[in-house]
Formats: C-alpha cells, structure tokens, sequence
C-alpha cells in the first residue's frame, strides 16, 4: 500500500479557509465567541506544532524518562483542563477528581500498551498516542459529568433543602444525581459507538489507513481503543462523583454545600 501524502505549507494553509466559514456563520447568527474561535484556533495549532517537535525529537530518543515525562505532562494539564472548568468544587472534592482521573486513565493506558498490544510500556511511539486518546477522553467524560451535577445540584438547590428538612438522608438524595451525570458523560461515546463503520471512520483508524496499515488490521485497534475509552469515561467519571459527592455532606449528614 501507498504511504501517507505529505502537505506542503501552501496545502496546509488551504484548511484554515474553512475557518472564516465558521466565522460568517457565526457573524450572522450573532454568535459572539469570534474571538474563541480564534484563539482557539491559534493556540491549537501552536501546541499540536510544539508537540509534534518533541514527539519527534522523543521518537528519535526513546528513553523511559522522556516518555513518562510526557505522560505526566499530559495528566497533569487533564487534571488542570477539568479543575478549571469546575471552579466552584471543594478542594476534598477536586483532589478526589484529581485522582480518579489519573489512576483510571493511567491504569487503562497500561493495560492496553502491555496486555493487548503488548509492546514495550516505554515505547513512546505507542504509549503517547494511545495515552492522549485515553486521558483525552477522559478528561472529556469527567468535565460532562461534573457540569451537569453542579448544574442540577443548583437547579434543585431548593428540593434538596426541602428533603433535608424531612430528614432524607444526603446519599438518597445525591445518587440520583450521580447517574444522571453519569449517564450524560457517556452518551457522546455510546453514540459515536452506534454510527463508527458506517457513518464514521474514527480518526485512530482513518491515520493508520492514511499511513499504509492495512483497514482489519486498523480496525481491530480502533474496536480496541473505542473499548478502551468507553471504560475510562465510565470509571473515571464514576469514581470522581460517587467518592466526590461525599465531600457535600458531613458525619452527621448535613449538606455542606
């Protein structure tokens, strides 16, 4: 099979016509985050850039330490991405995000790299790829569920204060909360899951087509690596609101929120 077709700068460049698309669109419907747009636009393009200069600098030096620096780089800044988004927690209830996210994230990433395609956990050419897409959705899954918990933790603010007074325990009141944010966090994956094969060529299998893999061997790891994300939303965003919630209430179950 053919490799992949490299672009040239002028090639490049073409794309980011696509971009004041999105901006008149944006202008006639009143959409007033032009200058979102295009910071966020810049600041991708200097970070996948940046990024693309290590990542080619680690694959030409494959050490341990690069590697595991890279991954703590990464879990740090997923960990920063979420607390960010979700200023108004508590800080028993941030570190217990903190740490779910990293211990899932990192889990799932060793043992995808060393029980299913059993390569070298060091070996950046595997390790960071995978790792970025797993702790990327994650962080994903996580900042979903989190949002829509404070959401409605704020909307039935009032219904919550009501069943307290009746003497409802903060746990019967809270679950309900936790499911249906964790519901919300994995519907985007579920979805995805439904039309990839038909509708979607996922981006982990359309790049190694692109590149010269063979489509079954593509695929065999975009089924894996669909799994894979699918349990690190699930478990990551479990764990960070099933052991968070109860940072809200105290030992004599009064809501502290």
């Amino acid at each position: 099979m053919n490799g992949i077709v490299k672009l040239n700068l002028l090639q490049f460049l073409l794309i980011y016509l696509l971009l004041l698309v999105v901006l008149a669109i944006m202008k006639k419907c009143k959409i007033n985050q032009t200058k979102l747009l295009v910071v966020a636009s810049m600041r991708m393009t200097a970070q996948l850039v940046l990024a693309g200069f290590v990542l080619t600098y680690i694959f030409k030096n494959p050490h341990p330490p690069f590697t595991v620096g890279y991954l703590v780089l990464m879990s740090g800044f997923s960990v920063y991405t979420v607390l960010s988004r979700n200023k108004d927690l508590n800080r028993r209830f941030k570190g217990v995000v903190a740490l779910s996210l990293v211990t899932t994230g990192l889990a799932i990433v060793v043992f995808f790299i060393t029980a299913v395609v059993k390569v070298n956990f060091f070996n950046p050419q595997y390790t960071i790829p995978i790792s970025g897409m797993i702790m990327g959705n994650a962080m994903t899954g996580v900042s979903l569920g989190l949002k829509t918990f404070t959401q409605n933790i704020k909307t039935e603010r009032g219904k919550i204060d009501t069943l307290i007074n009746l003497g409802v325990t903060p746990q019967k009141i809270l679950t309900p909360f936790v499911n249906t944010s964790l519901e919300t966090a994995l519907l985007p994956t579920l979805n995805s899951m439904l039309g990839m094969g038909v509708i979607l060529l996922p981006g982990m299998m359309t790049g190694q087509i692109l590149s010269g893999t063979l489509p079954t061997t593509a695929i065999l790891y975009q089924i894996a690596i669909i799994i894979a994300i699918t349990a690190v939303t699930c478990v990551s965003v479990f764990c960070s609101l099933f052991f968070g919630y109860r940072t809200l209430y105290n030992k004599r179950n009064q809501m502290i929120i």
